[in-house]
């Protein structure tokens, strides 16, 4: 910029500069000198440059890095910064390499470590320069309120900038959930919806174990206490963390296993497995029970036919009674220590379930013979007018994850199926039905029409009662073995468990080999594994896993 423009520019600044000094400084002649210099800094700067576009912003600037020296050396606190002026709040801290600016960035961090009320008030005074007595207003408390609460501000900020905080590893690391399960009815909101951010996955983490304040767990995650304030109080309005005592604490599992761990489970599964499921497939093979004329399936890897109906596939059939009946069979000696009502949570969406998520490290080498969990859910179930709707989702199904309509859904299944063994559908039903599977159909409603429903029927109490009896037999021939399975499995596990949720795992581990996701998979796995099973169709694929019981 040429000198005259220059010097016309900076006359009609001068009295704006003399103001923004005079605000800041303790006595007149120190707002003269401040002013002084600022003008002299932006007029040789605009002399000496030609790249200044808006030379208002510039003089701005450069009013407030002389301002930050003024401070700098005036100032006799331990930060380098009067905390007694507003200016250090508002001072640009832009330059990564100023000490000045290094210093200013971390009093505005430090605000955020302040209480709520205490931030409000900072704010209020310094950033939007607000008189007390407004505050004092707005937040309806006396303004000596107000006053004092400035002045606790000003200590804890002190107290801050003068403490080295500690530096966790999850600032360079996060985590990020590999997988997450309920046991339980979910609610309106999926259980996913909680932890789409990285903010709540390590959030959550940072608890696990101890409880932690607000400003901990955010010194931890390297984030500010405002996002984490907010972020944990909506996990604990829905029951995911506990709040007591000014400290949060994760009140789901989050399991971290190691390769010892995991191998132990692989093992004693794929043992467990081996016996029951092979003595189940032997059993209901060499018997007349697939026969009985209370096992329906009308499932049909081609279209629907209008004179007769097809017999389905027993490998099929196979893929819904194998899971149903490793699941439901049960010893009746079996005692349950602990009961859900004990360990579930009741949470704002209706869900009343046990919530649990798992961490896999990013390098793990495990056993050529692991068993993956992929896109597995269930067993569900949902009982509705007599009847109750089974369900498996796996990675040999062709169905969506997650369900979080499922309960839902089956309900209107169940209805419609009622419906339907006395009088046809609508049109637009029969198409609801179909699209996910449960039924096809062929023909023209209003002329020669026939559904086939695809899901295996026990229809009644009698067949259901002799499958789930043949599956306790087999499992109380096994007792002793899957006694022994179990124990060093369910000490390794307990003792992986933080104190505080002991007891939900207690709960869990009381239904190994029993609806137990895991021991499902392994099941079908073993009977893939020798030949006895086959893959799935694609045709078969999305009503795979799925029973109608009728009570």
């Amino acid at each position: 910029m040429n000198r005259q423009d220059a010097e016309q520019f900076l006359t009609a600044s001068l009295k704006p500069i003399f103001g923004f000094a005079l605000k800041r400084c303790k006595s007149v002649p120190d707002a003269e000198d401040l002013a002084q210099e600022i003008a002299a800094r932006t007029f040789r700067a605009l002399l000496a440059r030609e790249d200044v576009e808006d030379p208002t912003h510039f003089l701005w600037t450069v009013a407030h890095n002389t301002l930050c020296n003024y401070y700098r050396d005036t100032a006799k606190n331990a930060v380098g910064v009067s905390l007694d002026e507003a200016t250090f709040l508002t001072a640009p801290a832009d330059d990564p390499d100023d000490a000045d600016a290094q210093t200013l960035r971390r009093l505005r961090q430090e605000i955020a470590y302040l209480s709520e009320t205490q931030r409000r008030i900072v704010i209020a005074y310094y950033f939007e320069n607000r008189k007390q007595a407004e505050i004092a207003r707005e937040l309806n408390v006396p303004v000596g309120t107000v006053k004092w609460h400035l002045f606790e501000a000003k200590k804890e900020l002190k107290r801050g900038m003068q403490t080295m905080r500690e530096t966790s590893e999850l600032r360079f690391h996060p985590i990020k959930f590999d997988s997450y399960g309920t046991v339980g009815s979910i609610g309106t909101k999926s259980p996913a919806e909680f932890f789409r951010s990285a903010l709540a996955q390590n959030l959550c983490y940072s608890v696990r174990n101890r409880a932690k304040t607000v400003n901990e767990i955010a010194d931890d995650l390297g984030v500010s206490p405002i996002y984490v304030g907010s972020e944990a109080e909506h996990l604990a309005e829905y029951g995911f963390l506990r709040f007591e005592k000014g400290k949060y604490l994760a009140n789901f599992l989050i399991s971290e296993p190691t390769v010892e761990l995991l191998t132990l489970q692989n093992e004693m599964y794929r043992r467990a497995a081996v016996l029951f499921a092979n003595d189940l497939f032997d059993a209901l093979t060499g018997s007349e029970i697939l026969d009985d004329p209370g096992i329906l399936c009308g499932q049909t890897d081609g279209a629907v036919r209008l004179r007769e109906a097809e017999k389905a596939d027993r490998n099929f059939v196979f893929f819904a009674l194998i899971p149903y009946i490793a699941a439901c069979a049960q010893d009746e000696r079996e005692e349950q220590a602990v009961s859900f009502e004990e360990v579930a949570t009741y949470r704002p969406d209706g869900a009343h379930d046990i919530y649990h998520a798992t961490i896999l490290p990013e390098h793990l080498t495990l056993p050529a013979d692991y068993v993956p969990m992929k896109n597995w859910s269930g067993p569900m179930w949902e009982a509705c007018g007599g009847r109750t709707l089974w369900r498996v989702d796996s990675e040999w199904s062709d169905r969506p994850l997650p369900t979080p309509h499922f309960s839902e859904d089956a309900k209107r299944v169940l209805l419609l199926y009622a419906r339907e063994q006395e009088d046809a559908l609508a049109v637009e039903e029969y198409a609801w039905l179909a699209e996910r599977g449960y039924l096809k159909t062929t023909g023209d409603p209003d002329g020669n029409f026939k559904s086939a429903w695809q899901v295996v029927v026990l229809a009644t109490r009698e067949i259901r009662e002799k499958l789930l009896s043949l599956g306790a037999q087999i499992k109380e021939k096994h007792r002793a073995a899957f006694d022994a399975l179990k124990a060093p499995y369910t000490a390794a596990v307990l003792d992986s468990v933080p104190a505080h949720l002991r007891k939900v795992k207690q709960y869990e581990l009381q239904f190994l080999f029993r609806s137990d996701g895991w021991f499902l998979l392994h099941c079908l796995t073993a009977l893939l594994q020798n030949g006895k099973l086959k893959e799935p169709t694609q045709g078969q694929r999305k009503a795979l896993s799925m029973l109608i019981l009728e009570e």
